[in-house]
This record gives structure tokens, sequence and C-alpha cells, in this order.
């Protein structure tokens, strides 16, 4: 797996003061994407070790609230292997800490067993994560007001109460409401 970026002391992409990691590749093409260079599952640099420990300790900083997982589009299969050690790792040390995954894919429809994104790494994923951002970025639904998404098709999903729950629930702040059953 490739990666595009790392960005240190980040304040979009999730709540509090995050690192986050935008992998690279991704086969959904969105139109006004705003990564559209790492679509391209060959560009940046390579995922290694070093990379993976570089993260863990950018996080170690009490002020420092979690990860934040986006791309490129860090669900496609190939990827999800890639980020699979990285997350382990990450909630082995800092289980207080957040993991938030934003993905083109749904989480109800394409990342549960026979969906098209789904593969051996995807239920350990998502059972390590807190928060995952769904649904493609639609350029006809952009509104620049939404918090922590691009689009009003997206979704931000509470993952461990989803799975409790057996159905979507919206993550709100500290707080969350139910959806629609899975």
């Amino acid at each position: 797996m490739n990666y595009a970026n790392i960005k240190y002391d980040d304040i979009a992409n999730g709540p509090g003061v995050r690192t986050s990691l935008f992998v690279s590749g991704c086969t959904h093409a969105c139109k006004g994407c705003f990564n559209e260079v790492a679509w391209d599952f060959k560009y940046g640099k390579e995922f290694t070790q070093e990379t993976v420990e570089d993260i863990l300790e950018s996080v170690k900083p009490y002020y420092i609230t979690g990860i934040t997982i986006l791309g490129g589009e860090p669900m496609e299969r190939a990827n999800q292997k890639g980020i699979l050690p990285l997350i382990e790792e990450f909630k082995k040390r800092y289980p207080e800490k957040s993991l938030w995954i934003y993905s083109g894919y749904t989480f109800d429809v394409d990342l549960i067993p026979g969906g098209r994104a789904y593969c051996d790494a995807t239920p350990k994923i998502l059972k390590l994560c807190d928060v995952i951002v769904d649904g493609k970025f639609v350029q006809d639904l952009y509104d620049i007001t939404l918090r922590f998404r691009g689009s009003s098709n997206q979704r931000i999903i509470d993952v461990k109460q989803s799975i409790k729950e057996n159905k979507v629930v919206l993550w709100e702040g500290d707080s969350v409401f139910a959806t629609h059953s899975m």
C-alpha cells in the first residue's frame, strides 16, 4: 500500500487534534474530489513499518485525540490489509483514543458480508473503528456548513453502537441517534 500524505496536528478530519493518514488508491472517482491525485494506488510513498511507528509516536501526546484514515479510499480491499496492522497497534497502545475512517463505501451495504468492499480484514477494522464517515462525495450535494463531511449524503456513523444495536447509529458529537436497521 502507498500513502499520499500524513497530516499531524490536524483539526479538520474529526474531533480534537488528530494525526490523519491519507492512503493512496480509490476507484470511486467522485466528481469534485478534494484529493484526486490520491486515486492512483501507486501515488505517494510506500507505507512501511517505519511509517506505522511514526504515526503511532505522533499520537502519543495527551492532547492528540486519535487518528483519522482517509484517502484515496482506505476501505478499498487492497488498502484494508495495509491499514489493519496500524489500526490494531494503535488500539492496543492507545485504547482511549479514537479511530475515524472516511470511506466512499457505505457501512451497511458495501462493508457487510457480500458487500463489494468486504474482505477478511473488514470486520477486524470495523470492530476497532469508532466512527466512519461513509458515502461517496457528491458535488451537487456539497455543503461547506456540514461538520466533518463534504456532501449531505455522507453519514457520520458511531460504529461501535451500530454493531451493538445491529442498525446504523449516527454520531452526533457525544450523543448518537438511530436511523434504520442494517
